[in-house]
């Protein structure tokens, strides 16, 4: 029977969170779901980790490209009529899957995915109602949310930060909104030092007047050149 549903994990040395995704994914229940782990290149024992799951997920290794040709390669893989990206230090809450598909089901065609507030660390985002005047100036949509295979035009992979903007930002060009599901339906597990973006900042720390400053700090150098990416490819203000 073909799933309703194609959860993508993609994974690069998170052996210690993976579990505890994967459990969380394979706990959803009232829909049916594959489950598709993309290992890009793992050098801790997270071949070990999935050896448990191999006979409830699909594993696909491949040489370390990064985040989105592993999240690509796990969408060329993908049968189901929806899909979910949940990198591997997500914990989804259960019924999230069931929420999510019901605002889709009943959202106006023009709707292609529902997203949710969640919990980054000590840090919870509980979401904004969707708004594409918003969405042109901010992200507000986290990677991880139930979207329509049929229209989900993939990840540029030529892009290493805001990806998930670049891919809203892309469907809205192309006539598609984003429904927020009321609630804080996942968790990021913040792993260890290493983890990129762990120590948040406050927005407000981005919008100071660095450029009349003596010193700027590197995310926000960093962060700054990443938005300009984004604005000039899709000709924003």
């Amino acid at each position: 029977m073909k799933p309703l549903i194609s959860v993508i994990v993609p994974t690069y040395q998170h052996a210690a969170t993976l579990p505890a995704c994967l459990d969380s994914i394979l706990a959803q229940a009232g829909v049916g779901i594959e489950v598709i782990v993309v290992d890009d290149g793992s050098t801790d024992n997270t071949a070990e980790v999935l050896k448990k799951y191999e006979d409830r997920v699909t594993v696909i290794h491949q040489e370390n490209k990064g985040s989105n040709p592993a999240r690509n390669r796990g969408l060329y893989a993908a049968t189901g009529k929806y899909l979910m990206f949940a990198d591997a230090d997500v914990v989804l809450k259960k019924g999230m899957l069931t929420k999510c598909f019901a605002a889709l089901e009943s959202a106006p065609k023009n709707v292609g995915y529902a997203y949710t507030g969640f919990r980054f660390g000590w840090k919870v985002f509980r979401g904004l109602p969707f708004s594409a005047s918003r969405l042109k100036r901010v992200n507000f949509v986290h990677t991880t949310c139930l979207v329509k295979h049929s229209i989900f035009p993939g990840f540029d992979e030529t892009i290493k930060r805001f990806q998930d903007w670049d891919v809203w930002l892309t469907m809205l060009e192309r006539g598609f909104e984003g429904i927020l599901v009321p609630g804080v339906w996942f968790d990021v597990t913040i792993d260890g030092p290493s983890r990129i973006g762990s120590s948040w900042l406050p927005s407000f720390v981005y919008q100071l007047p660095w450029r009349w400053l003596p010193w700027k700090p590197a995310r926000v150098s960093k962060y700054e050149a990443a938005r300009q990416i984004i604005v000039k490819k899709h000709h924003l203000v």
